[in-house]
């Protein structure tokens, strides 16, 4: 079963995995009436708040012995993030803009998610990965790579024409975050954090 809030996601996730079952839901909310032996969430948690309520929730979903395993982005501390809250903040966007600006605290740090799930009833495994991503376009191609994640949220409150100022601002203050390689490239350091966590 797969579940998104997104009816564009589940179309098409319906079209590559035609004989697999989808429920729009919202994960926060969601009750699926069942157990599972494996609920998987894959680059999903980060969009969803509340992560003292909703892993508990989601560990509630497991059949005696089943596992959550969780991956999700950990760079809200890296640059990109950094410029485009700081963009966000200070330009004529700003008052709009204010809910979506999330500071760094809005996830736990492993630490809390090993007291979270422990604390629940579960045998954790963490680990930390950072993917190098070669962009060779630069600047224009890492700000290419958060138009459908990171900037979304904040490029949707805006018009047409504040959207292209704001990604002028946010070229400007990313110039000199990354280092550069010969030709233009650079490297993007992505880093993840990965949980699995099991019923004792």
């Amino acid at each position: 079963m797969g579940v998104d809030s997104s009816v564009e996601m589940l179309r098409a996730a319906r079209e590559r995995c035609p004989t697999a079952s989808f429920q729009l839901a919202d994960l926060s909310s969601w009750q699926p009436g069942r157990r599972f032996g494996v609920i998987l969430a894959n680059a999903v948690l980060q969009w969803v708040p509340g992560h003292g309520a909703l892993l508990p929730a989601l560990l509630g979903c497991l059949e005696p012995g089943g596992s959550l395993a969780v991956q999700m982005p950990d760079n809200l501390g890296e640059p990109a993030h950094q410029r485009m809250r700081e963009v966000a903040s200070s330009g004529p966007w700003a008052a709009r803009l204010a809910g979506v600006v999330r500071p760094e605290g809005s996830r736990l740090d492993p630490a809390g998610y090993y007291r979270l799930l422990s604390g629940a009833g579960a045998a954790v495994d963490l680990w930390r990965t950072t993917y190098y991503h070669l962009l060779p376009g630069g600047i224009p191609d890492l700000i290419r790579w958060f138009l459908g994640t990171g900037l979304r949220p904040y490029l949707a409150l805006l018009a047409e024409e504040e959207r292209a100022a704001f990604l002028a601002s946010y070229r400007s203050a990313l110039e000199g975050a990354y280092l550069e390689l010969p030709g233009g490239a650079l490297l993007l350091p992505f880093p993840r954090l990965f949980l699995v966590a099991t019923l004792r």
